[in-house]
């Protein structure tokens, strides 16, 4: 009977231990589980949280590209910009934390999607933009080329021009048709003998017509005259300056002369100061800035 009470106790503490052993194998089956769940749900954040950032930054790469493109955008793109990268700082502000909720997740995950709606629809505009600059680089470009076309099309008529009015000014200049020069003195009495002494010269008297010339001007002509001594000398005061054939000269002699294109003769007397010498005479007449001819005279 005693045998039976033991056994019935003993019986009683062993199925007591199964059940103590079966609910600490429970308890920590149960830890054990909630352990690799809180594990697994922290690598998740930290993905997600990888992820996000990924993504913020190609949105900020997108902002950087639009501005390597060195487009002249507006005031209102430039506020765009301006508020999107100031959204960009936020999110890689809050990213940066060492815990994030899932809720602070889910919101980070919201606003991204926000800017790549924003983006989208930025880099839209920017494509315009580039179209519309392109646009206006082609037509500028083109106006540039008319202009350009236009104005050497004027420079050539311009040339044009200028070598035709020279032909025309070359045309038009009177020219000496046949020219003498004759030494005279004067008498008492006023009249006036023709010498060929050097020694009884007083003045030179230059007598010519001109070339009959349809394109002439008719009117009056200033004539200037270079005298030149047997010697070389150019007879001339330091003062009396003219242009003619391209260059300024000094002149001996100027006086005007009425052309009517009707084979007039025209006389210029010129008195030298200084006596005169044996040898020939040169006179160069010129008018219109061109040299109309030239005349020559010996005297012994």
């Amino acid at each position: 009977m005693e045998s039976q009470n033991v056994n019935k106790g003993d019986r009683n503490k062993i199925y007591f231990l199964i059940i103590v052993i079966a609910a600490l194998i429970g308890t920590n089956g149960y830890l054990f589980f909630k352990d690799k769940q809180q594990g697994e749900r922290l690598v998740t954040v930290s993905t997600e949280k990888d992820k996000l950032r990924l993504e913020v930054e190609k949105i900020e790469v997108e902002l950087d590209k639009v501005n390597a493109l060195n487009l002249d955008l507006n005031d209102k793109l430039l506020d765009e910009q301006k508020l999107a990268r100031e959204k960009i700082a936020e999110l890689k502000l809050a990213l940066e934390k060492g815990q994030i909720t899932q809720d602070e997740l889910d919101k980070a995950q919201t606003q991204i999607n926000e800017l790549k709606v924003f983006i989208k629809n930025y880099n839209d505009q920017i494509i315009q933009l580039q179209k519309e600059n392109i646009f206006l680089k082609t037509a500028r470009d083109s106006l540039e080329n008319s202009v350009k076309n236009a104005n050497d099309k004027a420079n050539n008529l311009a040339a044009e021009n200028s070598n035709l009015n020279a032909k025309v000014k070359v045309a038009a200049a009177l020219k000496v048709q046949n020219a003498e020069i004759i030494a005279f003195r004067t008498k008492s009495s006023g009249k006036k003998i023709e010498v060929t002494k050097s020694s009884t010269a007083e003045k030179l008297s230059i007598r010519f017509n001109v070339t009959p010339n349809e394109l002439a001007e008719k009117g009056h002509h200033n004539v200037f005259l270079r005298v030149f001594d047997p010697a070389g000398n150019l007879l001339a005061n330091e003062n009396n300056r003219f242009e003619a054939d391209g260059q300024e000269m000094q002149f001996t002699h100027s006086v005007f002369i009425n052309y009517n294109n009707d084979n007039s003769t025209f006389t210029i007397d010129w008195a030298n100061p200084k006596p005169y010498i044996k040898g020939i005479y040169t006179v160069i007449l010129y008018t219109d800035g061109t040299t109309m001819g030239k005349a020559q005279l010996e005297l012994r």
